[in-house]
């Protein structure tokens, strides 16, 4: 469990909790999922100190589970928001140094999807953040917070977090982008497989890669939908919050619908491009299957010019096989070759008819 303390343009971490909430700025509260269960009853007690109330036993069942889609709840004291964040497959071997996901050769696109809940408890002064182990979430914010100076007030994307809901935001946000560029991986991965399958090689390893890429993006589409559904219903908490009589608060109010409204754009975006993807592997699917259809339509096409080639010779054949003395040229020393000849022109003669009429290719 880390503890940072935050207030104006300064980000320091605390080497344990404070028994009193500082006078000036707000906590952060990081911890894992497996610390918060084990930390429970401190980090109730702590929460009452300083907020003078408690997570509800229903909001900690739901920040320990790990299933959960993204959701959100709130109370009189606090906002709860379960924020599904990609998790690359489980595990971080695909993604970078700051969380981001990276394409690797050999894994199918479904192993590429994973998700585990980020959990968030937004307090007045205080926000308490419940990663899964594996998160690059936490750590990368702490760093960047951390190395950030105030060299950079005057642009508004380096400015430190006005507060928990501005920080909370911050890092949905950075969630969002994540899966952002996932939709990016999993088209390129897409592109290639197309590319495969009408390029007359065949798809490598087999028809079930195309439809890991669809079951990908349908869990991809599902899991947008539920992070779009929980931000709307955290604006709308939002906009229901009692008015501000101070200006700088209506300003820093105004600020968190500008910065929620541009993270449900960026889920919008999202959620747009994972079901143009989908409508695409669709297509794919469907024109693959239209092909395979043209293919074997050519295929009996020319096993019928081919039999209709073959019948009027094995008619002469079976003509001049059957067992009667008084056939024509059956005694005759040239007989041979006169039908032989017969056939090969009666042969070539159907096949340049056939190609004439585009039967045969």
């Amino acid at each position: 469990m880390r503890v940072f303390h935050i207030v104006g343009d300064q980000f320091t971490e605390l080497a344990e909790q404070p028994e009193q909430i500082p006078k000036d700025g707000y906590l952060w509260i990081a911890t894992t999922r497996t610390e918060f269960e084990a930390s429970l009853a401190d980090v109730q007690a702590f929460l009452q100190r300083w907020t003078g109330a408690q997570l509800f036993d229903l909001h900690v069942i739901d920040l320990l589970n790990r299933q959960l889609p993204s959701a959100f709840d709130y109370t009189s004291a606090y906002d709860l928001l379960l924020f599904r964040r990609l998790a690359a497959g489980g595990a971080d071997k695909t993604e970078d140094e700051s969380g981001k996901p990276t394409l690797q050769p050999g894994r199918t696109a479904i192993e590429m999807i994973g998700t585990s809940a980020v959990g968030f408890a937004i307090f007045d002064r205080v926000l308490l953040t419940v990663h899964p182990t594996d998160c690059q979430v936490r750590e990368f914010f702490a760093q960047r917070l951390k190395t950030q100076t105030t060299g950079f007030e005057g642009r508004a994307s380096a400015r430190m977090p006005t507060g928990p809901a501005d920080l909370m935001l911050r890092m949905v946000n950075y969630m969002v982008d994540s899966f952002l560029e996932l939709r990016r991986l999993l088209g390129k991965r897409l592109d290639e497989q197309q590319q495969q399958l009408f390029g007359g090689k065949g798809l490598g390893g087999g028809w079930h890669k195309l439809f890991d890429s669809r079951t990908a993006l349908h869990l991809l589409e599902d899991t947008c939908e539920d992070q779009r559904a929980a931000i709307v219903e955290w604006i709308d908490a939002l906009e229901e919050w009692p008015a501000e009589n101070d200006a700088a608060l209506r300003r820093e109010r105004e600020q968190l619908r500008v910065r929620s409204r541009d993270v449900l754009a960026h889920i919008e975006r999202a959620l747009s491009h994972v079901r143009r993807l989908e409508a695409s592997s669709e297509t794919a699917v469907q024109m693959y299957f239209s092909e395979q259809s043209n293919r074997t339509n050519n295929i009996m096409r020319a096993l019928t010019v081919l039999t209709a080639i073959f019948l009027p010779l094995n008619l002469v054949t079976g003509f001049f096989g059957m067992n009667f003395e008084g056939l024509p040229l059956i005694h005759s020393a040239h007989g041979f070759w006169v039908i032989f000849l017969l056939m090969i022109t009666l042969g070539f003669g159907l096949s340049i008819f056939f190609w004439r009429k585009r039967y045969l290719r």
